[in-house]
């Protein structure tokens, strides 16, 4: 079990409860709190953080982390968070609360701001901090244990430049790439377009609202407008040509708004509209823009396509899987170093992870000190030139090597085997956070706090698998235990 840091024992023992008794030392929200480096978080980031809580009470970095913290990997909505927290005295704790109260500590409409104010960035070097201190405790157990290394950490990634060359590779980097969808409805051309049209009919009706009684409101055909979209939508098969045709006629009915609007402006200012109102407006715009230049086209692809009026940011990302050939998100590039992972790239636009390889392998002789002994990837990696660079430093890059088959092709064929199955690892670790963690499907509806989300389940997943680690020490007691001859 972790030993409860100095700075936070004191806050252990006076934690106050109301019936008596003393917290539990091996709950599980405790050894999380003394393994995340608060410290480091309020020094660097509190600053930052408190200066935007005007009108409210200034919370600290401890209780912004460990409410979101809470909620992704309790998977609860915003309410539900706050809830929670109010209820159960093993979070109040996590969140650096002096004792149990009753009453909600903050007002759950400040989730979006945490989420807002920490960002993606902050959550993956506080991750990066977790991860370095568990490097760091590996090599102090390594030198504690007189019996040496087992097998297991003579292939880790730890890099001694006392025990070894500094020019000697060591340890196995796995890197993939997955997206990370968001909860949007699927998207057609013709939903779109129909929800653009009677969200600026709203828009319509505002800036006209000043002159009722005055002018005659311009004819939208709103109602005309709407039939003609369900006889389409609730076709169980429209076929290709009734499609095109209804998407025809939707375009027609957004350009006759927008040029409506565009008149209305002349005489009412856009100030009427409310800030998200106006936001939608510029969104609509561009989508028409980006329709009728398909339509015109006869085609179904357009850069920076817009997928969703409420989440512009949201990109189609092609993966070709079998049940789901497009899925509409971010697309991350990961690393996973000894079950631990890490964002290497995240971006909105569809990218080629192949070219996230030589920074990644980067970004491991920063943390390491030493190349990777091996790389396990998919064979999108294989190019030409990453094969030349992990060459030149002595990497061996998994899967077939180029060329003609060499005289030892069964001790490749062996090898691939092998690389294939410890790389199992890497699409357990997506599997583990789509399923469990909620990165199958992000929440969160603004593209700085989406990508806060994703930040903080792989920082969920790193937490919970060092949770695990804990017990495997007595785990290993316990079989010696068992194998040791029993006198009777």
């Amino acid at each position: 079990m972790y030993r409860i840091p100095e700075s936070q024992l004191q806050l252990f023992e006076d934690f106050f409860l109301p019936f008596g008794g003393k917290l539990n030392k091996d709950n599980r929200w405790v050894q999380l709190a003394a393994i995340i480096p608060w410290w480091r978080a309020e020094e660097k980031y509190a600053k930052s953080f408190k200066k935007s809580m005007r009108g409210q009470i200034p919370l600290s970095v401890r209780m912004a982390l460990g409410a979101l913290y809470i909620q992704e990997r309790m998977q609860l909505d915003d309410r539900e968070t706050v809830q929670q927290i109010t209820e159960n005295l093993y979070y109040q704790y996590f969140l650096g609360l002096p004792g149990f109260q009753d009453k909600p500590p903050f007002h759950h409409s400040l989730m979006t701001h945490f989420r807002k104010r920490l960002g993606a960035d902050v959550v993956t070097q506080i991750n990066e901090w977790i991860l370095e201190e568990e490097a760091a405790r590996e090599k102090e157990d390594d030198k504690n244990d007189p019996s040496g290394p087992s097998k297991k950490d003579k292939t880790s990634h730890a890099c001694s430049a006392q025990a070894s060359d500094e020019s000697e590779n060591k340890g196995t980097l796995m890197l993939d790439a997955t997206c990370a969808p968001a909860d949007i409805s699927y998207p057609t051309d013709l939903k779109l377009l129909n929800e653009a049209r009677e969200k600026l009919e709203a828009i319509i009706d505002v800036l006209h609202e000043p002159y009722i009684g005055e002018t005659k409101k311009p004819r939208t055909y709103r109602h005309t407008a709407r039939k003609r979209y369900l006889e389409i939508a609730k076709k169980r098969r429209a076929g290709a040509k009734a499609v095109r045709k209804a998407i025809g006629k939707q375009l027609r009915y957004v350009s006759r708004n927008l040029r409506i609007i565009k008149m209305l402006a002349e005489k009412t200012s856009l100030n009427q509209l409310s800030p998200w109102q106006y936001r939608q407006l510029l969104v609509i715009s561009e989508l028409y823009r980006q329709q009728q230049e398909m339509y015109n086209k006869r085609s179904h692809s357009v850069e920076d396509r817009i997928v969703s009026l409420s989440q512009p940011h949201v990109r189609p990302i092609v993966r070709g899987k079998v049940n789901a050939s497009v899925e509409f998100g971010a697309k991350i590039a990961i690393s996973l170093v000894d079950g631990y992972a890490r964002m290497e790239k995240l971006s909105w636009d569809n990218f080629n992870e192949s070219m996230t390889l030589k920074a990644a392998v980067e970004a491991y002789v920063q943390r390491y000190g030493c190349y990777p002994e091996a790389i396990l990837a998919d064979q999108i990696y294989r190019n030409r030139e990453n094969l030349r660079f992990c060459k030149q430093n002595g990497i061996r890059l998994s899967g077939p090597s180029l060329g003609r088959p060499k005289k030892d092709e069964e001790q490749d064929r062996n090898q691939a085997r092998q690389d294939a199955s410890a790389r199992n690892a890497i699409e357990g670790k997506f599997g583990e956070g789509k399923r469990s963690y909620g990165l199958g499907r992000i929440r969160a509806r603004l593209r700085e706090t989406s990508e806060t989300v994703i930040a903080l389940q792989l920082l969920v997943m790193n937490l919970e698998r060092k949770l695990r680690v804990l017990f495997l020490p007595i785990f290993r007691l316990l079989l010696n235990l068992s194998r040791q001859p029993q006198w009777t």
